[in-house]
């Protein structure tokens, strides 16, 4: 991946259109996010007062989701845009115990961020940028920083392993957004998104979901699985 500051992700007006644009383009975004706190509801039980990390956390959605499930969460948020930062201070206004950090992952695999330990490490569309050997490093990380009975949980994109499936997949998503644009009376583009996905320098650092569960068995998760699919988007991760 290359450095954060180079990327599209810090120019502020590209991360505002995102944002806006997240419920229409990114499918089943909202089931995602259930899925999250199902997981979370299950796996962490009645215990209170958990501790956090949300890696690239963008406007703060998943710290929220995870906020309704346990208001009294302890969470470090992380991304490397002062955009997203804000917009997640903003969003999470009402709540206390949460740090904000301006950082990107190399950072954190180079270990310039010092972070505590925590009962739970989310993401949300921001592991998929990068390379394979990054990913597993990124997993690697989570696992050191986890407790035992920890968990990590991913919502992602990833690369369709047949070249016939991603035709599919990718018309899936076409399909998604038409609908939503119908039903919500959208009108413009909102399929630069795949044009997005399929631009080779964001496509080479996408990994199949089998090479990512494998990935995450190698850095000592249990409990590994992909926990939900709809074409290229998942939601996969495991426990310590």
């Amino acid at each position: 991946m290359p450095e954060f500051d180079e990327s599209r992700w810090a120019d502020k007006e590209f991360a505002r259109k995102y944002l806006e644009a997240a419920d229409v383009q990114i499918v089943e975004r909202r089931r995602l996010l259930r899925i999250l706190q199902s997981f979370c509801r299950y796996f962490l039980g009645d215990k209170k007062g958990n501790r956090a990390l949300d890696l690239g956390c963008g406007d703060g959605v998943l710290t929220a989701a995870l906020l309704e499930v346990d208001g009294h969460i302890s969470a470090t948020l992380v991304d490397g845009s002062e955009e997203m930062l804000h917009r997640a201070k903003k969003r999470l206004a009402g709540f206390s115990s949460l740090r904000f950090i301006r950082a990107n992952f190399q950072e954190l695999l180079r270990g310039k961020v010092q972070l505590p330990a925590f009962d739970l490490v989310v993401s949300a569309f921001a592991v998929h940028h990068l390379t394979t050997d990054e990913k597993k490093a990124l997993f690697g990380f989570a696992y050191s920083r986890l407790g035992e009975g920890g968990a990590f949980v991913n919502l992602d994109v990833v690369l369709a392993p047949t070249d016939a499936l991603k035709g599919w997949y990718l018309k899936l998503w076409e399909e998604w957004i038409a609908e939503k644009q119908t039903a919500l009376e959208l009108a413009g583009d909102y399929t630069s998104i795949i044009r997005n996905y399929k631009e080779p320098n964001h496509y080479r650092n996408l990994d199949t979901i089998t090479d990512q569960l494998t990935a995450l068995k190698e850095a000592g998760f249990k409990d590994v699985d992909c926990f939900y699919s709809y074409g290229v988007f998942v939601v996969y991760g495991g426990r310590k």
